[in-house]
């Protein structure tokens, strides 16, 4: 007799992203695509894929890109990002598809919150007989858990600082820390140079808020503007700084990563829900 063989890895995943007002859902839809074409073709179908021209400027090997609404056949395994809804032609192929439905999955935001325990990997049937399954990034292992790729804590310990930031144009003074600001609009930038000028400070600036924010920083603090940076050059920016001030859903897992201290702006909500989130990842962390 011979025993059983486990199945086969599904050939074939599209994960479909609408971008909202930032980067962050088609920044995690690459990194996830990225992952996931190491072992199967991967699709990413978006409405604006304006941002993978600085984020991703080389493609990935085994990954596919197609402006919305994409190709008309359904994958093996479908990921919604976001509850983006993918279109309803695609959605009538999906029941149309010769061997079965595709297994779809509603990826959804990272949160530390208590309920993502509760929600990870439970189904919603619905009334044209697909089924989405609801999957939960998260900190626990009773949740989705994070990206990370494979070799990523090696490449980190022999990242060089100093020779990176003088890739980039800048030299780091003696006794001087590297701080980084990635941020959304925050009334609070001010006093957080007035902070960082206590010690001589170098601060990193991504394009947007921070390089405006942080135009005119008190004596102490010395600035240098980027430009935007690739998927693998933002993990060096975080690697080369000793304080890390990010934002949104992305950046706050690559500054996990980083292994610095960093400080956390959630992507603000006018309900306040924003709050919570940022109460549940310190009481996680604590």
């Amino acid at each position: 007799m011979t025993g059983s063989t486990a199945a086969p890895p599904p050939r074939r995943w599209d994960i479909f992203c609408r971008v909202i007002d930032n980067f962050g859902d088609i920044g995690v839809c690459w990194r996830l695509a990225t992952q996931l074409a190491a072992q199967a073709t991967v699709r990413l179908i978006a409405d604006d894929l304006s941002a993978l021209a600085w984020m991703a400027p080389q493609g990935a090997p085994g990954v596919e890109v197609h402006a919305w609404p994409g190709p008309g056949d359904a994958a093996d395994v479908v990921i919604e990002a976001f509850g983006c809804d993918p279109p309803d032609a695609y959605v009538r192929s999906m029941q149309e598809r010769m061997g079965g439905p595709p297994l779809w999955i509603n990826l959804e935001y990272l949160s530390a919150e208590a309920y993502v325990e509760r929600s990870h990997a439970l189904p919603s049937p619905r009334a044209d007989g697909l089924r989405k399954w609801f999957y939960f990034p998260g900190f626990t292992p009773r949740t989705g858990g994070l990206l990370r790729e494979p070799g990523l804590a090696e490449r980190r310990a022999r990242f060089d600082r100093d020779a990176w930031l003088a890739a980039q144009g800048v030299q780091r003074q003696p006794h001087e820390r590297v701080a980084t600001l990635f941020c959304y609009e925050n009334a609070d930038v001010p006093a957080l140079l007035d902070s960082l000028a206590t010690a001589p400070t170098l601060l990193l600036l991504t394009p947007g808020p921070a390089q405006r924010l942080a135009a005119h920083p008190p004596a102490g603090v010395r600035t240098a503007s980027l430009p935007w940076l690739s998927q693998a050059e933002f993990d060096h920016l975080l690697w080369a700084s000793d304080l890390n001030a990010v934002r949104g859903e992305d950046s706050l897992v690559r500054a996990l990563w980083a292994g610095s201290p960093f400080l956390w702006q959630a992507y603000p909500q006018a309900d306040g829900a924003h709050a919570a989130k940022l109460s549940a990842l310190l009481a996680r962390m604590a």
